[in-house]
């Protein structure tokens, strides 16, 4: 087949590609950045800004026909940049999402899968740490995450309504907390257990780590490959309506820095510090998903967050060998 995927200089982009490559595809990466831990196995790789629609255009004017598409570009971060740049996320994301959906249908490409996010979640239904599993009909009445929440599902809606309207086939997945090896891990883009697992390797043995808020907020992390294996389970299946793809195993922060001081037996003192923490309490219902598709996830979050510690890890080494500091200083977005 072939295939686009744009955000394929991004962690999970990056890893689709190499996915599809193993199947034998030919693959058209596009990002406004190459990978930043590995050379692309893209066979093609366009260096564009996806917010133009003529260099998104760009892209199709010089392809084949694409069977599919995988819609994975977006500018985001942890829960500290989705928090100080609302405007920033929902201006790029949606000229992004838009310019990708008409080019789609203007070139009359077969398939597209949009990520979207449980962010999406009414928030209502969020304001406990024992939070209840959310299930895809929990999205409406509307309440999403500020900012980055409403644009994914904005997008979603555009995706149902371009295969009504337009004929061309999507595919939605509300992603849960992605995380692994090959992802940012420090300079202000990075997700929880990234940020966690540099902490702790930073940390002295016996020493302290700063946490956000209390550190009793919830979350439900997803491993790489489980994201990609139901990725393209959707894809490829015949449910277009938004489905959730993570984990249903519910940890705490707190407990999250316990397992990763655990594998090389810190004992680590925590301090609580204010900052953005998002919801109390986010897990995901894999029902449906289950139903349609079979699919659960396989990577028990102790073996996944091991792969990532250890990754990390080594990129710590690498840059300390190197003489480079290791900058932890907020990312500020090119406006």
């Amino acid at each position: 087949m072939n295939i686009l995927v744009t955000g394929a200089g991004g962690f999970i982009g990056h890893h689709l590609v190499k996915r599809l490559k193993k199947e034998g595809n030919s693959v058209v990466g596009a990002d406004c950045k190459y990978p930043e831990f590995e050379k692309t196995q893209a066979d093609i790789f366009f260096n564009v800004d996806l917010r133009s629609k003529n260099e998104t255009e760009s892209i199709f004017q010089s392809c084949d026909l694409f069977d599919e598409i995988y819609s994975l570009a977006s500018n985001m971060g942890g829960m500290g940049f989705i928090e100080n740049y609302k405007a920033v996320i929902m201006r790029d994301n949606a000229l992004i999402s838009i310019n990708t959906l008409e080019a789609a249908r203007k070139y009359k490409s077969r398939r597209l899968f949009f990520s979207s996010s449980a962010c999406v979640y009414n928030t209502d239904f969020q304001k406990t740490t024992n939070n209840s599993l959310l299930s895809e009909d929990m999205a409406c009445p509307a309440m999403p995450e500020d900012g980055y929440g409403w644009e994914k599902l904005y997008t979603e809606l555009m995706c149902k309504h371009f295969q009504e309207d337009f004929g061309i086939d999507t595919r939605v997945a509300r992603y849960h907390n992605v995380y692994g090896p090959l992802g940012v891990w420090f300079a202000g883009r990075e997700k929880a257990p990234a940020a966690i697992c540099r902490k702790v390797i930073l940390a002295e043995i016996d020493g302290e780590i700063e946490i956000w808020g209390d550190g009793n907020q919830t979350r439900s992390f997803m491993y790489i490959e489980d994201c990609l294996e139901g990725t393209l389970k959707i894809m490829r299946g015949n449910y277009s309506d938004p489905i959730n793809l993570g984990s249903d195993r519910l940890i705490s922060i707190n407990d999250l820095v316990d397992l990763a001081s655990s594998y090389e037996n810190k004992k680590l003192k925590k301090i609580h510090i204010p900052g953005p923490i998002g919801v109390l309490g986010r897990n995901c219902n894999n029902d449906l998903i289950k139903k349609k598709f079979g699919w659960a996830p396989s990577f028990p979050l102790e073996k996944g967050l091991k792969e990532t510690y250890f990754w990390i890890k080594k990129q710590i080494e690498k840059l300390k060998n190197n003489g480079k500091p290791v900058v932890v200083s907020s990312y500020l977005p090119d406006y």
